[in-house]
């Protein structure tokens, strides 16, 4: 067992641990982006990553209603070598938000390529989240 929590409380700040495309229990795809694993493909899965950071997120403040601001994305994409277009994996993630959060959905963002992630999964996504606890 892992010596870390999925999401975390500080203060009015949730900092939420790397969440890949899980569902189920299982990864919805596997493979580095560009190369098994199409730029939609990790589109969607950036998608599921956000679901899954959100349900970190209400497991520690209990309702998304909570939710002030989404403050940063950072977003982990397992790239092959001729990929190059991270931010479009990314904006997966980052439309989703909006869609759900409108202007309180809108955050900095880094859209990172690595050679691999656990699992072979194509995308991690990390969030920090700011939240009203009067509410």
């Amino acid at each position: 067992m892992a010596e870390f929590v999925p999401a975390k409380l500080v203060g009015n700040m949730v900092y939420v641990s790397g969440q890949g495309p899980i569902s189920h229990g299982r990864p919805t795809h596997v493979g580095q982006v560009g190369g098994t694993v199409s730029q939609q493909e990790a589109y969607d899965a950036a998608r599921t990553c956000i679901l899954n950071s959100l349900a970190a997120v209400k497991s520690v403040v209990g309702s998304l209603d909570r939710v002030a601001e989404i403050v940063q994305l950072r977003a982990f994409v397992n790239s092959a070598p001729s990929f190059h277009d991270q931010p479009a994996v990314a904006n997966g993630a980052s439309e989703l938000l909006v869609a759900l959060f409108g202007d309180c959905g809108k955050h900095a963002r880094a859209a990172l390529g690595t050679a691999n992630l656990p699992g072979d999964i194509p995308v991690e996504i990390e969030l920090i989240v700011r939240v009203d606890l009067s509410q």
